[in-house]
Order: C-alpha cells, then structure tokens, then sequence
C-alpha cells in the first residue's frame, strides 16, 4: 500500500487559528503566531494553462490545471477560479505543475490530480479529493511527472471509468500504463500494454537560453479516454483508448477493460496525437502535430475515427504548407450536438492561432475568429497579445454557446458561441479572475509612489498602484522586455529606478532607468563591453547608489561595470568576478557589496564601486545553474553596513559592513525582505519564508532577527518563493513572488480591515 497523506485546501483569504502552528515542533519550541490575511496582486492569467476539464454530470464543474501554478475551480457564484494547491510547500514546491486532472463523472465531488512539475524533480503523487478539492489526499508514486515539460499541452493522461468510478487510468511519460481500482489510494501498473518508445526520439531540442539547447524530453502516454457508449453502469467500461506521443502506432484499444490492448487498425501515421475527442454518436476525432508542442509544431493534421465501422476520415479543416508551417493542438465535440466540432491550430503564424469550427463533422469548416470582439477590461496587459499555445479547446457539456480556450496567458471565453451559425460575431472576454499563474522575479516597495512595483518572467512587469486591481496600463511605458530579473530604487531618490532583463529582439538595450516611480522607463544609452545586443546577457542583476548617481550593472556571465551618466560611459568594477550580484548600501552612497557565492566570499566596495575587496570567508559556496549563483545579500534600509545573507536555507547576519557575519541560529531562510518597524521600534521588520523553532512557514521579526512571529500555517505556503520584500509604509505587510502563483501579500487581520 503506497502511503498517503491528508491536506486541506484553503481560500486565498484565510485566519491562523493562534493554536495552529503549521508543522509541529519536535525538539524545539514552536514561535509564537499572529493571524494574517493573504491576497493576491491582481495582474490576471499571466502563465500558461494547459488543460481545461469540465464535469460531465454537474453543470458549471470546470476545472483548469496549469503548468507551474497549480489547479483551479470555476465558481460561477463567485465568478471567479479557487486555488486549488496553495497547501503545497517549499520543499513539495515540485507538485504545483499539474500534468493531468480528472473530474469524476459520475460523483462529481471527487476530482484528482497528477503532480509533478519536472521529471528531473522529485517523484509525483496522486491528489484526490472527495470534496471539489477543499482538502487532499496524497499518494505518492514511483513514477515522475512532467506538468512543464515538453508535451504538458497535450492530455488528458488521466481517465475515470464512467461506469464504475473506483476505477482510473493513468498515462505516463516513461512508466507505460498505470491502474487504480480504489479511487486512487494504490496503483499498479498495466503489464499488458504495449512497449512503445516514449516519444523523445526524433524530436528536436528544446531551445535554450541563448547558449546551449535543452535535450529533448520524453512525453509518453499522453492521452487516455473511455467510451462510455460501452459498458453497463457498475461494471468495469470495456473499451478505452490509450495514446502514446509517436510518429508510428500510436493509438490503442483494448475492449476488455484495459487487459489487453491493440493498435487501432487504419490509422494515421507520420504525426503525433495531442487531443482527442469522442461524440456520442460513437466519433472519435483526434488533433495531431509533427512535434507535441509546446515549442514548436510544423506540420499536423485531424482526424476522425468511426468507432463502429472502423473507418478513419481526414478531416483536416486546412492542410499546412512549407510557407505556413502549423500544427493542430487541440480538438473538441459539442455533447449535445456531436456534429458540431472545433479544432484548434498550433504554431500558426498568420494571423497567429486560428479555432475552426464544423457542424457537419468535419466535412467543411468555418474559422471561428475571424470578426470575434474580445473584452481585455479584467487585464489590460493583454491587449496588444495575440492568442497562441491553445492548448485546449472545449465546449460547455451543458450550453453549447459556451466556450473556453487557453492561451499562454490565461483563459478566453465565449457565451455567444452558437452566433457564428448566424454569421454574427462571437464575444470573448478573459475570465481569469482568481488564476494569478506569474512567475515573479524582482519586487521592490519604494517608500513613496506605488506601494509596489515587479519585474515578472514572460510579461515584463508593473507598476501596482492599486493592488486588487490588474494595472491600467499594458506594463511598463517605454521599451519592453520579455523578463525583467532585477529591479531596484535609490534609497534617498526613490523615484528612480532600474532593472535589467532580456528582450525578444538583439538590438536592444537590455538595461533601463525610470526617473518618475516607474511609471515610464528609458533604455541605457550602451550596455558594457562584450556581447553588446545579446537579448539574454541583462539576464543579470543591477544596482543602484542611495544618492541615484552610481548604477552597477553585472550583465549575464560577466563581471560588473559602473556608470554614472546612465550608460553612456562604462567602467570596469576591480575586483569583480564573473556573475558577481551587487548590492548599494541604503545610506552610504560610496559602499557596494556583492556575496560571491561561488567562493563563499563577501567582497566589500568603498569608493563607489570602482574597486572591490574580499572581506568575509567561510560562507556557503552555492553553484547554479549558469555557475556561481544562489545566495541573497540584503542591506538593512535605513542602517548602514547592516548585511543579512540567505544561503542554502540558513541566515546570516553583518553589523560591520561586512567585515564579518554571523549564523542566525534563531531562522533559516530561502528569502528575505525588511519592511516597516513595528510601533514603537526603530529596526525595521524582517521578513522571511524558511523556518523558526521547527516550524516551516512565513515569519516575521521585530527585533532585527532574536525572535520571530510565525504568520501563516500549513494549509497556506503557496509553493515556491521566489521573491520578497516589506512595505516600508504599512506595518506587517510583505509582497513575496512565487514559482506559478504570482504575486502575493500578507498583512496582519487587524491592518487588512
């Protein structure tokens, strides 16, 4: 018997019991605890969902799954999505990539999960819920998943039978076919499928960043469905249909309930299957891509299935050609007029995505978009961005005219789908209310002007003047990047501004300065020596003087410069190292420091950056992925030579500029930020996600580290953390960035009244 665990599921608004203190402590004695309230930063959508599941039995069940944020369920009271897994913790942060869920169609209270972000990871579990996914039960599994790798557009993997619910199927990416019987609580893997490669062979390499390609990635078994047209209601369905990601056979069938099985004879071949889709007039259509996505796709195809004749039909709405190269992603069926399909393309390039639709099954087709109005008012960043990665296209089991597509960055949905037979356009609005799916990578809260202000992964970044509401403007005025990783304010200027990042273009500046709080940026007038143009190399970090007149830039694998007329001129930092991430003092504009995390050395600046000396040894050496990397160097504002370390989960402390540094024994961290003094306190307050007297969790300490408030529990820890800060004008509030959950703040319940 596989072990298992229960969780419960929170709202994104909760209150800490002061008896809950999360994760029991063992040997030391638990921090005392203060109740807090958390909410997201509205910005909307933001990352990629992968997969749409409705509920066959109840209408208005859907659920979305993402591939590094988590699940989510439609409340149509609310209107809006419910985090589903903001239970997961740092340590389990590996689940939040949702490779498959399954809604049960005949409980529709049960709904499970298969997490595991990266086969590379940890091992995957089974979440099953019996509750809409309020709480979760947790079944480990000897199997990886691969909820952000290659293929993580395609599914559904996991299959409930609708004639006896005990019983699911699992696809997986290296493992075959897998069985449960008991709901989900054990799992045995199906000796009788077939041996079929896994799909990585002939695939390219997945791009990397600028200097080298990621290997391909196995994406297996990726498609399992039941006929529920077969079958009696408490025995076992005796026929489904299982797909594996290859050019060759690739689509099975066994008709004794998933003892045997065999390739499905007459099938395509040449293609790779990515949906599937079955009538109940007995059709079953399948979407197919020459690569399975989410990269690249050239070339694919639809095709349909008669499952009683045996009979396969093309019905590829358009073919690609060399000049227009594309794939089909996604397909689906109208249940209550199972003539009526819509396919969707993948990689098309003019005019970008495009949704057919037939209501003939597939014997002509219209394109569905081509006059569609869209409603971007919930998030305006989404304006000027086309839909693209369609990973899945569904129709309301329940309501014909309703329709919902995903998009690299959230959902789009239609009520009018029914129109195009008129002729009328259709109405598209991004319903995305409650999925906040970015991957922030530098917050900063100023102590004027916006109370926050983020650099975020894929979307470029904002500045948040209202925080429940999506920023009114499209991002950052100015030139836009792709990433924005390090954004910092002078202390005694906070209206200015810089950040670095990288661009979708070579040509431009990968560096950039506000002088008004964010509001409208201006590029660097030149970057520094090197690789001038490379759109990854600001993929670095950057700093900036308390007085606004030094600005140090360390640029992606090279050493830090300096400027003092905002680019136009550079300077070699003496004594930097390559990858070498650079902190200003908050007081004194002359002092720089850097932790050189490859050397376990802190290096200390006292002429404003032009020279570096070593300073501290014997701290962490840490080696990333580019090279030396890990480990944050924070300076305490408003003190100066005040140095706090995060390395490898432990905490350090400097009162010497410095000089030396001492552990904290009292909290380990894996991030840290300062924000205002509590009343009658004159340190500001420390926040960090780590933990403090065995406990795990969020904490905070008003007496620069001695003791520490713990401020969430166990239900509520949202994963990876990837950034955090204080506000400096608003006691007990702290902004943190996530690995797939977006921005998030936390703030006493009093304060939040």
């Amino acid at each position: 018997m596989m072990p298992q665990r229960c969780l419960g599921t929170p709202a994104i608004v909760f209150f800490i019991s002061l008896a809950c203190s999360g994760i029991a402590a063992k040997a030391q004695q638990a921090p005392a605890s203060e109740p807090y309230v958390y909410r997201n930063v509205n910005i909307g959508g933001g990352g990629f969902v992968s997969g749409i599941i409705f509920n066959t039995a109840e209408r208005d069940l859907c659920y979305v799954r993402t591939d590094v944020g988590g699940a989510y369920r439609w409340d149509p009271a609310g209107k809006r999505w419910i985090p589903l897994m903001d239970w997961v913790s740092q340590k389990d942060w590996n689940l939040q990539g949702v490779e498959s869920l399954a809604s049960d169609p005949v409980e529709p209270a049960r709904v499970y999960v298969a997490a595991g972000t990266y086969t590379r990871g940890d091992t995957g579990e089974i979440l099953r819920s019996s509750d809409y996914g309020k709480t979760w039960q947790r079944t480990p599994l000897p199997i990886k998943f691969g909820g952000n790798e290659a293929g993580r557009n395609t599914g559904e993997r996991l299959a409930i039978d609708p004639h006896n619910h005990r019983i699911l199927f699992l696809g997986t990416r290296h493992d075959g076919l897998w069985r449960s019987e008991d709901f989900g609580a054990t799992w045995a893997k199906v000796a009788t499928f077939p041996d079929v490669p896994d799909g990585s062979a002939g695939q390219p390499a997945i791009p990397g960043v600028g200097f080298f390609n990621f290997p391909p990635q196995a994406v297996g078994l990726n498609i399992v469905r039941f006929d529920p047209g077969s079958g009696t209601p408490g025995a076992p369905t005796p026929t489904l249909y299982a797909a594996v990601s290859t050019p060759k056979e690739s689509i099975f069938r066994s008709t004794d309930a998933g003892k045997s099985w065999a390739p499905v004879p007459g099938q395509p071949l040449g293609l790779r299957p990515t949906r599937s889709a079955l009538g109940s007039d007995g059709e079953l259509y399948l979407s197919y891509g020459k690569e399975p996505g989410p990269n690249r796709m050239t070339d694919g195809a639809v095709w349909k299935l008669d499952t009683a004749s045996g009979r396969w039909t093309d019905v590829t709405p358009v073919k690609p050609a060399p000049e227009n190269q594309f794939g089909y992603g996604s397909v689906a069926v109208d249940a209550q007029h199972p003539g009526t399909v819509v396919a969707a393309t993948w990689g098309h390039r003019k005019p970008f995505e495009v949704i057919f639709r037939s209501t003939n099954g597939g014997e002509t087709w219209e394109t569905l978009l081509v006059n569609a109005q869209w409603d971007h008012s919930s998030a305006p960043y989404t304006t000027p961005r086309v839909h693209h990665w369609l990973a899945d296209v569904e129709i309301d089991p329940f309501d014909s005219n309703h329709a919902i597509f995903p998009t690299g960055y959230g959902i789009w949905v239609t009520h009018d789908l029914e129109d195009a037979d008129l002729g009328k356009a259709t109405h598209w609005s991004f319903d995305d209310a409650g999925i906040e799916e970015t991957v922030p990578l530098a917050l900063a809260s100023p102590p004027e002007g916006a109370p926050l202000v983020s650099g975020l992964g894929d979307i470029d970044g904002f500045r948040h003047d209202d925080l429940a509401v999506s920023p009114p403007n499209l991002g950052f005025d100015g030139p836009r990047f792709k990433d924005t990783t390090s954004l910092v304010f002078a202390w005694q200027h906070p209206e200015v501004f810089v950040r670095c990042g990288n661009t979708y273009k070579n040509d431009l500046v990968t560096a950039q300065y506000s002088l008004d709080g964010a509001r409208t940026w201006k590029a660097f007038a030149g970057e520094p020596p090197g690789a001038v143009g490379l759109r990854w190399r600001g993929m670095g970090s950057i700093a900036i003087s308390p007085d606004a007149k030094t600005v140090v830039w360390t640029p992606l694998r090279d050493k830090p410069y300096l400027t003092h007329d905002w680019g136009a001129t550079w300077q070699a930092c003496g004594g930097g190292t390559v990858g070498l991430r650079v902190i200003a003092d908050t007081v004194n504009s002359q002092r720089f420091y850097a932790y050189d995390a490859g050397a376990g050395e802190v290096l200390v600046s006292d002429d404003g950056a032009a020279n570096f000396h070593k300073t501290a040894t014997g701290l962490p050496i840490l080696k990333g992925f580019w090279g030396p990397a890990g480990g944050d160097l924070h300076a305490l504002p408003g003190r100066e030579g005040d140095l706090w370390i995060v390395a490898k989960g432990t905490l350090y402390h400097s009162t010497d500029g410095g000089a030396s540094f001492g552990k904290v024994d009292s909290a380990g961290a894996v991030a840290l930020g300062f924000g205002k003094a509590a009343p009658g306190k004159d340190t500001p307050a420390i926040f960090i996600a780590g933990q403090s007297g065995g406990v795990e969790g969020f904490f905070r300490s008003d007496d620069a580290g001695a003791t520490w408030i713990h401020i969430n529990d166990g239900q509520h820890q949202f994963g990876e953390v990837r950034a955090m800060t204080g506000d400096p004008r608003v006691f007990g509030r702290f902004y943190f960035g996530t690995g797939g959950r977006g921005i998030l703040y936390g703030e006493p319940v009093q304060a939040s009244n």
